[in-house]
């Protein structure tokens, strides 16, 4: 199950999950249609303020919630609350009670519920709140800056991020650590890894991990 097709990463999620050998079925929760065809894609369009009442669908082995929004994009905090934690923590909660196995979330380098920063605040509540669920295995992933072609225009975060993709080619890759750029599709890739991998328990990927878990599914070399 992925929630967030239509977004940055999710989008690459789904292109995929689509592709994977593993997965027979890929079932997408979107407010509006993805407007493509696949043999293995099963849509549903949904309101997600009536989000309860889609609960019996939420059905399969991984959970990949890719949901997101900018405050910007928003319009306000409690708009971005919503998206982000209420829509977010509810699709999961419905999905372990219906037995669900792993999820695979889409978080933020430096969530934390105590951050000085509402945007990480949110982002450190959800994870917290995802780790009380009774899934038997918990991936979250915080990217740094985020690459890649976005449909609005971000123009600080695409300075920022071509400064840092630069500085982090310049030292080889090997300085910024948690704080490396990562493209979209990398983490994508990266949360498909990190399922087949089949470990129970907490797993939080920081953007070095990102990129290790990444290059694993492509050479399938394990870094330890």
């Amino acid at each position: 199950m992925l929630f967030g097709a239509t977004g940055l990463i999710g989008g690459h999620c789904l292109d995929l999950l689509l592709e994977h050998s593993a997965y027979k079925k890929v079932a997408v929760f979107s407010r509006r249609p993805l407007g493509r065809e696949h043999p293995r894609l099963e849509e549903h369009i949904i309101d997600f303020k009536r989000l309860k009442e889609y609960g019996e669908l939420i059905r399969g082995n991984d959970l990949f919630s890719c949901l997101g929004t900018t405050m910007a994009k928003a319009g306000s905090k409690e708009a971005f609350y919503e998206v982000d934690y209420t829509y977010a923590f509810e699709s999961a909660r419905m999905a372990a009670e219906n037995g669900v196995g792993q999820v695979l979330l889409v978080s933020s380098l430096g969530a934390d519920r105590d951050s000085l920063f509402y945007y990480s605040r949110v982002k450190g509540a959800l994870e917290d709140a995802l780790k009380s669920l009774p899934f038997w295995a918990h991936h979250i992933f915080q990217p740094s800056i985020l690459l890649g072609d976005r449909q609005e225009s971000r123009w600080f975060e695409s300075l920022a991020g071509r400064f840092s993709l630069g500085f982090d080619r310049l030292t080889g890759g090997e300085l910024l650590g948690k704080y490396r750029p990562v493209d979209a599709e990398i983490v994508a890739k990266a949360m498909l890894v990190a399922a087949q991998h089949l470990e129970p328990g907490l797993h939080i990927y920081p953007s070095d991990m990102i990129h290790d878990l990444a290059q694993e599914g492509e050479t399938g070399v394990v870094k330890g």
